[in-house]
């Protein structure tokens, strides 16, 4: 195997044995072969358009068959055996339907052709000869942008998955999912032909975070202000991890008068700020952090745990009975909750574990600053920004992770003058989410946007400070301070890359996947750089 998609790659090169996130090699292999049949129905798809032939359960299949390769997804082999062969069975049925609609498919990429083995052993060594990251291109430097491209379409998969499944959906994004996957395949682009494919894939993904937040907000409402308890409350207990608002509100809807606790865990905090979720009396707090701690949290957690859709780390053997999962996760061996959404077994499972035994007082965090309650304050920014109150804005935000380093990001925020105001969002949060750190005017200095998810609200609230200062974004005091791991974030970098954003710093380290050569061209277009060895140089930097 070889895979260097996420920032904790083995020796900030890439993992070849197994994943550093506990993915195997036929996991991984198995992702490779899923991603390449997936190109050739994508390529498929584009075909059946020029005909006028849409189907929007291949385009919905499709953007799920690329999310499940995300890292920390789907870890169980059998289920990729499942989507190969439905994807080539899906590939075949449209192609027939191409021709008989007197249309051709114009391209010889070879994952038009691809058969796969008559059993699972038979997948993973077609797997393992694809080689499929080499196999992109020949050319390092055009291989890395491939790879940054891929990278961004499986983050910009996850979030039209997100939205879909809150029945917001656009169909100029399936087709631009499926054109650019296609293009993937070709060997004849240059530089600058797979750098605008990149942009291409942050512009369109602005479009998917807009229908994500469309979602969440007109069946949710507007995140509100709220104060969320850390601690616990006797008795029964499930704990959601994840990202996934419609599975917490139908399993706060199904354990409603069962006794039964439900607490957030990870990107889930900030679900306790939506109107719709909060009326749920027994949805109670938030209970630990992310990655730094998350085994240990879960282990000790007297309760069931549900992962949906996406997730953090893979089960330790010591809790994975209490463990099920929703949506596209799943490992070998752990229940998954099908389509049904018949949450039975997490409740059930709830019951029989013994719960907290008494009140646990561990204080609370504030999370609901969405783009809706920020802008309702912004006279007050901006009377606190011409007086002098308020000298800058940093937007310290992204993925976290267990890699050394990370620390950075709570320095970070810590070490901020008290005239600075810090927006957050996503689980990079975590790393300092319960810091007190005083307020501006009645405005607290950290203000949780929300999951990575709700980056659109991020990018709206950049947009009107710079409208009501009549400049543009990077005119702003406003300075981008970003961690990742996986590929949402960079679709997200993408994203701000589109919008032309300038001078962000990224760590904890840079992308594995991207060369000297590429890393130059992102510089000279736009002056990204790595965050310094210290917070305090570079809050030095950014504030002389």
């Amino acid at each position: 195997m070889f895979c260097n998609q996420c920032e904790q790659t083995a020796k900030g090169i890439g993992c070849e044995k197994i994943g550093v996130c506990g993915k195997g090699e036929d996991v991984a292999v198995l992702q490779d072969l899923l991603t390449h049949a997936t190109q050739g129905l994508a390529i498929v798809a584009v075909a059946a358009r020029k005909q006028g032939i849409g189907d929007n359960d291949v385009d919905r299949f499709i953007c799920e068959a690329t999310f499940a390769c995300l890292t920390n997804v789907d870890f169980d082999p059998a289920r990729f055996d499942q989507w190969i062969r439905k994807t080539v069975q899906l590939r075949d049925e449209l192609k027939a339907k191409v021709a008989a609609a007197g249309g051709t498919v114009d391209s010889d990429a070879a994952a038009l052709s691809f058969v796969p083995a008559p059993d699972l052993d038979g997948l993973k060594a077609q797997g393992e000869k694809l080689d499929f990251i080499n196999s992109l291109d020949d050319n390092e430097d055009l291989r890395s942008l491939k790879q940054i491209a891929l990278y961004g379409l499986r983050g910009l998969a996850a979030y039209t998955d997100h939205a879909a499944i809150l029945g917001q959906t656009d169909d100029e994004v399936f087709a631009a999912i499926n054109e650019l996957l296609g293009v993937l395949t070709r060997k004849d682009l240059g530089v600058d032909d797979l750098v605008a494919g990149a942009l291409k894939i942050g512009e369109v993904n602005i479009r998917a975070m807009e229908l994500l937040d469309a979602g969440n907000t007109t069946t949710y409402g507007h995140p509100v202000p709220t104060p969320v308890p850390l601690g616990a409350k006797a008795g029964k207990a499930i704990l959601v991890t994840g990202h996934d608002l419609k599975d917490l509100q139908l399993l706060l809807e199904q354990t409603r008068g069962k006794g039964i606790n439900i607490y957030t865990h990870g990107e889930m905090l900030p679900c306790h700020g939506y109107p719709e979720l909060k009326k749920y009396d027994h949805f109670y707090g938030h209970y630990g952090t992310a990655w730094q701690n998350q085994q240990k949290e879960m282990e000790v957690f007297p309760g069931a745990i549900l992962f949906t859709t996406n997730c953090i780390q893979k089960p330790r053997d010591s809790y994975k009975d209490n463990v099920f999962t929703t949506g596209l996760v799943g490992w070998p061996g752990i229940s998954h909750i099908g389509d049904d959404k018949d949450f039975t077994p997490v409740i059930d499972r709830a019951l029989a574990l013994p719960g907290f035994a008494a009140d646990e007082d561990r204080g609370e965090v504030l999370t609901g600053f969405g783009r809706n309650t920020v802008m309702g304050v912004a006279d007050k920014v901006i009377e606190g920004v011409k007086a002098g109150a308020i000298k800058h804005f940093f937007l310290v935000g992204g993925c976290d992770g267990a890699k050394p380093g990370r620390n950075y990001y709570t320095d970070f925020v810590e070490q901020a003058p008290a005239d600075t105001v810090i927006l957050t969002l996503a689980c990079g949060k975590f790393r300092f989410f319960d810091k007190k750190i005083g307020d501006i005017g009645g405005i607290p200095r950290l203000l949780d946007v929300g999951q990575c998810n709700d980056a659109y609200s991020a990018i709206k609230i950049a947009s009107a400070l710079a409208e009501a200062f009549d400049c543009g974004v990077n005119d702003l005091p406003l300075s981008m301070i970003l961690s990742w791991y996986e590929q949402k974030a960079c679709v997200i970098l993408l994203s701000l890359f589109a919008l032309g954003i300038q001078d962000i710093r990224l760590g904890p380290s840079l992308p594995a996947f991207i060369t000297p050569n590429v890393l130059n061209v992102l510089v000279d277009k736009f002056a990204i750089k790595p965050i310094a060895e210290t917070a305090q140089e570079d809050l030095q930097t950014i504030l002389a």
